[in-house]
Formats: structure tokens, C-alpha cells, sequence
């Protein structure tokens, strides 16, 4: 059991400094090609911290055990918007002050709906992968046209002021992208391979381990990333990095372990996991969403309101095991 036990722990450890570095390394070669500040907090930053969950997803699904991955996938979104924004909004409240955000919110909040949709068969079939695939690619292709309708947009302002902290030579930005791929690649086998023995040996539903262990580790780089830009006054791409990392795990992660491997759902992931994720992603829209000219907004209420809903979560799971 130790040796399980510290391929997680140092599975973890590495997967966030590979991770870190990984998307450190991306943005600044983005940079380096004139890449705008908006598609690069959109994609690279936006996306680029659900790296750890796509990684242990596909491994997860090459290994023959596609319900980690989903369980990873859920169990990311869920920590992404109770704990991360929670304790973020925490520390300082969060202002949505980007457009580009405020089209976003709808956007997860449908893709949260058609997950829901899927999954009423038990199934995520190689189809129902497909789709979602499909609609994330059209996703991203629409986010390149808002890029050119809204250059200036807060979101743009927030990251071209991150960029400057990370500021390196091209040739440390390629080190650092294939260094950190490559850790990142090695230190998602180990802890799949942790979880899955440890899932074994205390016989707890892999899906479990995924919303809990794999589900909140892969979820510490958007924690880290989220407390130090909303420490920096850069709330909207705090915001942006949850918004793209939950889109990204709904539509890319599940999509491709889907493809790789059809994924078969308990009645209790639907009536739990994806109905937990589904409410907090509502939440996440009522507050956050700027009605007419109001501004979106996050405050420590609401922050704790999301902290205390992830932690009668986690009891609840523990519980009913």
C-alpha cells in the first residue's frame, strides 16, 4: 500500500511544477508568435490547466479504467467551482468585469445541460464522445473570431499583465513545454497507477478515487494559478481559468476517453455527481453572470456558500461508501 500511497503523493507533487511549467512555457512561445493576450488566456492558460486531467483521463482510459477518468473529470469541475472559486472569493472577492466571460457563462452552462442529456442512457458512447469533441473544436474556432471583435477586453488586460511575470527566453519556453510534457505524461501514469491500487485494495468504486483524490489533485493548478492572479487584481482571468478549465474537462476530457474507451455511468453518478455539478454550475451563472449593465460579482458569502456545498460534498461521498 506504500508504495500506492507515494505514487499518488509524488505523482501529485509533480503534476502541478509540470503542469505550472508546461503552461509558463506555452504562453511565452504563444507570445513569442505574436499570439494575442486574449487567445492565449482563453486557450493556452484557460485550457492548458486541465492538461493534468486530460492526461490522467487518457492514460486512465488506455489502461482499461474509463470511469477514473470520468470520475476525474466530474470531480475536477466540481472542485474547480466549490473549492477553488470558494476559497479564492475567500481571500478577495471576484469582479467579472471581461465580455469575453460573460459569453462564456452560457456556453458551460449548455454544455453542462447536453452533459446531463448524454448520460440519461448510463452511456457516454464513442458518438456521444464524437459530439462533444466536435463542440469543442467549434468552441474554440468561435473563441478566435471573438478575439478579433473584443482586443481590449479586460480578460486580454489581465493576462498580458501575467505574462510580464513570466517573461524568459525562447529557448527556456521550449525547454520548459516539452520538459513539462513529458513529466506531466510520466507523473499521470503514477498516479493513475496509485489510484487504481488503492481503489483495489480498500475496494472503493474507482469513480470514487476519481472525484476525490485524482478529481482535486488535478484541480491544484487552478487553484494556484486562480489565488495568484486574483492576488495580482487580475480577477477575471481567476475566473477565466475555472470557466475554461470546466469546459475543457466537460467537452475534451470526457470527449476523448469516450473515443478511446465508451464509458459506462452508475444511476449515482447521474443523480449525484453530474446533479451536484450541474447545480454549482447554475450557481456559478447567477452569480458571476452581469445582467444587463450590472457587474458579475463573487463575494465571500458566495464564496463560502460554494466551500461549504464542496465540503458536505466530499462527507457525503465518504459516507455513502
Amino acid at each position: 500500500m506504500a508504495l500506492f500511497i507515494g505514487s499518488i503523493l509524488f505523482g501529485l507533487c509533480s503534476l502541478i511544477w509540470s503542469a505550472d511549467k508546461f503552461i509558463q512555457g506555452a504562453s511565452n512561445i504563444a507570445k513569442r508568435y505574436n499570439v494575442s493576450p486574449l487567445l492565449i488566456g482563453m486557450i493556452i492558460i484557460g485550457f492548458g490547466t486541465s492538461t493534468p486531467e486530460i492526461v490522467v483521463s487518457i492514460m486512465s482510459a488506455l489502461e482499461g479504467t474509463p470511469t477514473i477518468a470520468l470520475g476525474n473529470a466530474y470531480g475536477s469541475n466540481i472542485a474547480n467551482i466549490a473549492l477553488i472559486l470558494g476559497i479564492t472569493a475567500l481571500l478577495k472577492p471576484i469582479a467579472v468585469q471581461s465580455k469575453i466571460l460573460k459569453i462564456e457563462f452560457p456556453v458551460l452552462l449548455g454544455a453542462t445541460i447536453l452533459t446531463i442529456v448524454l448520460a440519461m442512457d448510463l452511456t457516454i458512447s464513442r458518438i456521444d464522445a464524437s459530439l462533444l469533441i466536435f463542440i469543442f473544436i467549434t468552441f474554440v474556432a468561435w473563441t478566435i473570431r471573438l478575439q478579433v471583435k473584443h482586443p481590449k477586453d479586460q480578460l486580454a488586460i489581465d493576462v498580458s499583465h501575467e505574462l510580464t511575470y513570466h517573461e524568459q527566453s525562447l529557448k527556456m519556453s521550449i525547454l520548459y513545454f516539452v520538459g513539462g510534457l513529458f513529466l506531466l505524461i510520466l507523473s499521470s501514469r503514477l498516479l493513475v497507477y496509485g489510484a487504481t491500487g488503492i481503489s483495489a485494495i480498500f475496494k472503493v468504486p474507482e469513480v470514487i478515487v476519481g472525484l476525490t483524490i485524482v478529481g482535486v489533485g488535478t484541480s491544484l493548478p487552478e487553484l494556484a494559478a486562480s489565488i495568484v492572479a486574483v492576488k495580482r487584481g487580475e480577477s477575471d482571468l481567476a475566473l477565466g481559468n475555472v470557466i475554461g478549465s470546466n469546459l475543457f474537462n466537460t467537452l475534451t476530457v470526457v470527449g476523448l476517453s469516450g473515443v478511446i474507451e465508451p464509458i459506462s455511468l452508475t444511476k449515482e453518478i447521474l443523480t449525484r455527481d453530474i446533479l451536484v455539478m450541474s447545480c454549482l454550475t447554475v450557481l456559478l451563472f447567477v452569480f458571476g453572470y452581469r445582467f444587463k449593465n450590472s457587474e458579475g460579482r463573487i463575494n465571500r458569502l458566495e464564496g463560502g456558500l460554494f466551500l461549504l456545498s464542496y465540503v458536505l460534498y466530499t462527507v457525503y461521498l465518504i459516507i455513502t461508501i
